[in-house]
């Protein structure tokens, strides 16, 4: 099974939770510092035995279409988001909450319990995250192709057109009272709303700013880098939970032999190759367990598995693949050692395929035959080059707040049902023990600790290796203020709090 082909026809990635946050509110924020903060809940206690919230939701708020924004409301959003029903389930919320997740009610008409089954630490985290933005359970009676055209939410603008490849036109919401406590106001906003073009070049975007064209952008081609720092404001957040990760399929050979893992590792410089592809753009990670970002991050496993070729060669030698063809390749038993790597342009920045392209000429030396399969979006969701027979290495990343991604990387398959979010299908109940154990501790140090035991061995056995970062980067111009990226989620762009200052 592909890991994408049982996702819904009508899905989407992170990108897309830049535009929910602008339309929609969340249960609770997260503030920079990781503090979890009030939004539509204004208060909430936790049970002594850490399975039973229950949250004192903010009176007198409403949905975009009149529907009351209620404790009833919101636990109808997460029942649905747990539910089989593929108009509601959310493919964010179900993965972390499937296992814990009970029950959510109201109990009043302004406080709302949620019940686990298990403790889960990390459930206010996901809560805080723009793909679990509280929308009109009115709305979602409708068909999902139509909520996905024309979603109704509570926050400070509203979605008035979809022109589809093209842009996405916002208004104000004039009645809008519910922001949260991490904004910079509450009220209404200030501007009158956003158009949000999609211009799939990075060069044409860059220039629509340099020609006033538009107010800001997203992603900033390396080239232009150094230029947008000295002309623009600048917003950047490194977003958490994995970086751009190369995720070797460790369920059949080559890659089944850690010793080929590591091997492959070492033969490539991935460092020199981002540095010289990006322009210094774009940071390395050679940590491919974790982003930097995460609270858990153990800084000197970004060190791991530096170019060394000498080492490369020994381990694959260690592995048996000792023998060579006439180019080089390395085979054994008549196999020869072919490494195809699956990637999409929907997760690599176009400077990135460069770096691919650097990779393949420095494997090659060690004996690696890497071919690069690129695969456009489309297609890529669909499953093309996805399946079990279909790559080595695939290029993805998984954003969160910190550590509990780990629970979407690396649960194993359970009763013959395939985790599909794990790509390298490499399995490990000891790992998967102590993410568990780490999920269910409320002391802030003894997690961490778990969760930087888990994330060492993790590197050590190498399913995934280091590349970049994954940024979340905008360029705006210098009479826009106070836009903003929101730190304690995953980096979401948020133009609540934004005005335009016309002093010359």
């Amino acid at each position: 099974m592909g890991i994408f082909k049982s996702l819904p026809a009508f899905g989407g990635w992170v990108q897309q939770w830049y535009l929910q946050r602008q339309y929609s509110d969340n249960l609770v924020a997260r503030s920079d510092d990781g503090k979890i903060a009030p939004w539509l809940a204004e208060s909430w206690t936790i049970s002594d035995d850490k399975k039973v919230y229950t949250f004192e939701i903010k009176p007198n708020v409403k949905f975009t279409d009149g529907t009351a924004l209620d404790a009833q409301a919101i636990a109808d959003n997460i029942n649905g988001w747990l539910s089989n029903d593929p108009d509601l389930r959310n493919p964010t919320a179900a993965p972390y909450l499937s296992d814990s997740f009970e029950s959510a009610k109201a109990i009043a008409p302004q406080r709302l319990q949620v019940t686990l089954k298990t403790p889960f630490q990390p459930l206010l985290n996901v809560f805080a995250q723009s793909s679990q933005g509280i929308l009109s359970p009115s709305a979602l009676k409708r068909a999902l192709a139509v909520n996905c055209e024309n979603p109704v939410g509570s926050g400070p603008f509203i979605v008035d057109k979809w022109r589809h490849g093209r842009e996405v036109t916002f208004r104000r919401n004039p009645d809008y009272n519910s922001a949260p406590a991490t904004a910079k106001h509450q009220g209404p906003a200030y501007v009158d709303g956003i158009s949000w073009k999609f211009l799939p070049d990075q060069t044409v975007r860059y220039g629509s700013l340099i020609t006033g064209e538009t107010d800001a952008i997203y992603d900033i081609p390396a080239i232009a880098w150094k230029d947008a720092n000295s002309r623009f404001g600048i917003l950047r957040h490194i977003t958490g939970g994995t970086p751009l990760r190369l995720a070797l399929y460790a369920a059949r050979p080559p890659f089944d032999d850690v010793l080929v893992r590591k091997a492959f590792a070492y033969s490539t410089d991935r460092k020199a190759a981002v540095d010289t592809s990006f322009l210094g753009s774009l940071p390395f990670e050679g940590n491919g367990a974790l982003s930097q970002s995460s609270p858990e991050y153990l800084h000197e496993l970004g060190r791991a598995y530096t170019y060394d070729i000498r080492q490369a060669n020994q381990l694959l030698d260690r592995a048996g693949w000792t023998e060579r063809n006439r180019n080089g390749i390395r085979v054994k038993n008549g196999n020869s050692l072919t490494v195809r790597i699956s990637y999409s342009n929907a997760f690599l920045k176009p400077d990135g395929e460069q770096a691919l392209q650097v990779i393949q000429q420095q494997a090659r030396v060690a004996g690696f035959d890497v071919r690069l399969q690129p695969t456009n979006p489309a297609d890529f969701f669909a499953g093309r080059n996805l399946g079990p027979d279909d790559y080595e290495i695939v290029l993805l990343y998984w954003v969160a707040p910190g550590a509990e991604i780990f629970r979407i990387s690396w649960k194993p398959d359970q009763n013959g049902e395939p985790n599909r979010f794990n790509p390298s299908r490499f399995q490990d109940s000891a790992l998967w023990e102590v993410i568990q154990r780490a999920e269910q501790d409320f002391s802030s140090a003894e997690r961490a600790g778990l969760y930087q035991q888990a994330e060492r061995k993790i590197v050590d056995e190498a399913p995934v290796i280091g590349f970049t970062v994954l940024d979340v980067t905008l360029a705006t111009s210098p009479n826009l203020k106070d836009v903003w990226l929101d730190h304690g989620s995953v980096g979401e762009p948020v133009f609540y709090d934004a005005h335009f200052d016309e002093r010359k």
